[in-house]
């Protein structure tokens, strides 16, 4: 149970570094390939500590890795996969939950696997 349990709190800790939507168009970027900070900063029109902070944030979760290249840093994806997660987020978002079905599926909640 203990397993589980560290296992749920590390995923809060993943979806928690992906809950800001700078930090989401961040991530929609880099699995078009790697970023350096400094374009990051030019895009978003915010100072460099906070894209830096942004980053870290990221970065603390393990689904971003960097590369120092001189002056400039580089990020880039730990893991590609994760952008599957934003198209399930999209289908949510493209057909929301008529009371009483599953958004998921659209089945009767009271018969949704994906709810069990």
């Amino acid at each position: 149970m203990q397993e589980q349990a560290e296992l749920y709190q590390r995923r809060a800790e993943i979806l928690k570094a992906l809950a800001h939507p700078t930090r989401l168009w961040m991530v929609d970027q880099l699995a078009q390939g790697e970023v350096c900070v400094c374009q990051f900063v030019e895009a978003v029109g915010v100072d460099f500590s906070t894209i830096s902070k942004h980053l870290a944030v990221l970065k603390r979760a393990g689904l971003v890795e960097d590369e120092r290249r001189g002056k400039q840093v580089f990020y880039r994806l730990r893991v590609p996969c994760v952008t599957g997660f934003f198209r399930c987020v999209d289908q949510v978002l493209d057909h929301p939950a008529a009371a009483g079905t599953c958004a998921a599926c659209t089945t009767a909640k009271e018969d949704c696997h994906e709810l069990a």
